[in-house]
């Protein structure tokens, strides 16, 4: 085996904050200063609006782990949301109603899956890969679909919040945000310090030249694995968040539509940015509610501007944002 530890596209990546880094926290600056803003504007629904953006940046940057620092494309990756949903009726109707716990549980059941369906899906590329997780996905969406007990196809209405350590806070809209935002930035924390790791580095060097890797002695199946397991557990937490939003869940948020908006968002974004995946998650429920209050048409539009993102900034709104900063220089 060659001696990989001096490979310099595995070297450490330099000191200080990156520019995707300040990017982010800039992000989640403002999303800590959207509550006041809801208390100015008197207008709480808006709270209930950014708590779901907050929960499908998370599903949208777990999304990006894998699609753009792996290049696997999962069209399957809704059914992750589906499993922390329903962790979260399920264990309710236990009684078991701690949202640590739930967070807990969704992840492993999550990763138990991934495990599962991602060690098949692995030994294929290319459309094969995207067809496969689309398969295992409705496989999700049919069997929570079956399940009487939960409402079926209707979905299952939660009579309230989970608690958070015996307490009933997140019944607060405020707190529920909050609570929101903070797990997105410990999971973006996570996260980043994944991509900026020897094995972030090893999977990125993976999906720009797969033989070199094999060449130089890592075994390409196993990362990919790892990151696909990783992935598909931190989006059941997205699930769990989205279920105390609403206090409703159901299959349909798990159905193959879910996951092209998964995968849009992260295009919208740009691709293999972490902090561009949250913003296209955010910008495209933005785009989805500003357009539906003017035209029950509104998803053309939605397309024709995903259109023109794509043709005039095939790095989405990150790509666009360097491009304006390079001018202005």
């Amino acid at each position: 085996m060659s001696d990989i530890a001096t490979d310099p596209t595995l070297a450490s990546p330099p000191a200080g904050l990156s520019t995707r880094l300040k990017v982010a926290l800039v992000l989640f600056a403002l999303f800590a200063l959207f509550p006041p803003l809801t208390v100015a504007l008197d207008d709480p629904f808006l709270l209930l609006i950014g708590t779901r953006m907050l929960a499908y940046a998370l599903a949208a940057m777990a999304l990006d782990l894998i699609l753009g620092y792996g290049a696997m494309v999962s069209f399957g990756h809704a059914a992750y949301l589906g499993f922390g949903a329903y962790a979260v009726a399920i264990l309710s109707s236990y009684g078991v109603t701690d949202v640590l716990v739930q967070i807990g549980v969704a992840m492993l059941v999550a990763a138990a899956f991934a495990l599962v369906t991602g060690t098949i899906s692995l030994r294929t590329r290319g459309v094969y890969f995207i067809m496969i997780t689309l398969a295992f996905g409705q496989m999700a969406f049919f069997f929570f679909t079956s399940l009487s007990a939960y409402g079926g196809d209707d979905g299952y209405g939660l009579p309230h919040r989970s608690t958070l350590l015996g307490s009933d806070v997140l019944g607060h809209d405020m707190v529920m945000y909050y609570f929101a935002l903070a797990v997105l930035i410990v999971l973006f924390g996570l996260c980043h310090l994944i991509v900026r790791s020897r094995f972030g580095r090893v999977l990125t060097g993976i999906r720009e030249n797969r033989i070199r890797m094999e060449a130089i002695g890592f075994a390409p199946f196993r990362y990919q694995l790892t990151a696909f397991v990783i992935s598909g557990a931190l989006t059941a937490v997205a699930g769990v968040l989205l279920a105390n939003q609403s206090q409703f869940v159901s299959p349909s948020l798990m159905s193959w539509h879910r996951s092209g908006e998964l995968i849009v968002m992260v295009v919208l974004g740009g691709i293999g940015t972490l902090s561009g995946a949250i913003g296209g998650a955010v910008a495209a429920l933005l785009l989805e509610e500003s357009l539906g209050a003017l035209t029950e048409h509104w998803r053309l539009w939605f397309g024709v501007f995903l259109v023109l993102m794509v043709l005039f900034s095939p790095q989405g709104i990150t790509g666009a944002i360097r491009q304006i900063t390079e001018r202005g220089r």
